[in-house]
């Protein structure tokens, strides 16, 4: 055995993280895998520290599967891309444009 674990038994995939700069602003776009735990993928924009969107998409029905971990990654990737693409269109409001009680 070489020490490194093998990826079919990971219980959580690494997620994508990428700073958008978009109308003069930098933007911060996280997606996370909750684990076999918490099994969810869970993507947040973010300016400056404030939240400004979150999505969040159950997947207990892909565990198990023979490529779960090949169709967890698609899952994540298109979630991710969905939230920048929202982001590109004006979809998601900037801090002074949100209601403060969101």
């Amino acid at each position: 055995m070489n020490g490194r674990m093998d990826p079919k038994q990971m219980s959580m995939l690494s997620g994508f993280n990428h700073n958008i700069k978009f109308r003069g602003k930098v933007y911060h776009v996280q997606t996370e895998d909750g684990g076999k735990d918490n099994p969810q993928v869970v993507t947040h924009v973010f300016l400056g520290g404030v939240i400004l969107d979150s999505v969040s998409f159950p997947y207990e029905e892909l565990i198990g599967r023979p490529d779960w971990h090949a169709a967890l990654r698609d899952r994540m990737k298109a979630q991710h891309l969905e939230e920048i693409r929202r982001l590109m269109a004006g979809e998601i409001g900037t801090v002074e444009e949100e209601s403060p009680d969101r």
